[in-house]
């Protein structure tokens, strides 16, 4: 966490922006999940349980829309760094006002995968709202959080 005794670490001594420097730190094993959940009328979730979505299977097109995404997370945040995700899990389950998404994003690397995950949560939550929008516009996502993280010089962690 940043403090006045700490400087913020994406910010040079002129206060520019800046990619920080992990050359010299040493690859560890890494994980971090979120997590996001989409709001969506019974009507929604009736055609998503009955696979009568037009658009077609919205829960495997969602999945691999988010693994995609935790992969590309560099070329959508201009301060992150290109890592190698090693692995990337994508769960969706349909409840009974919405749909509940997990991201799960592994590496053995330099830097964590946070950003990673909650790009995949996210994107997938932003796929299952581009498949169902013209069934109901009002759909919409909500929660999307990082719940634990593992590995890296700042440990474990887990949302209370």
């Amino acid at each position: 966490m940043t403090d006045a005794a700490q400087p913020f670490t994406h910010l040079d001594a002129a206060g520019n922006a800046r990619m920080v420097d992990v050359t010299e730190k040493t690859p560890t094993v890494r994980s971090a999940t979120a997590r996001a959940f989409v709001r969506a009328a019974p009507h929604i979730i009736a055609a998503l349980r009955g696979g009568s979505v037009p658009k077609g299977d919205v829960l495997a097109v969602a999945r691999i829309a988010g693994i995609q995404a935790a992969k590309r997370t560099p070329e959508l945040l201009p301060l992150a760094h290109v890592i190698g995700v090693h692995g990337a899990a994508v769960d969706l389950e349909i409840v009974d006002d919405g749909v509940a998404i997990e991201a799960t994003v592994r590496t053995a690397d330099r830097t964590g995968v946070e950003m990673e995950a909650l790009t995949a949560a996210s994107v997938a939550a932003l796929t299952v709202i581009d498949m169902v929008k013209g069934l109901d516009k009002s759909v919409s996502i909500e929660r999307v959080e990082l719940l634990r993280k593992t590995g890296g010089k700042s440990g474990d962690w887990a949302r209370p």
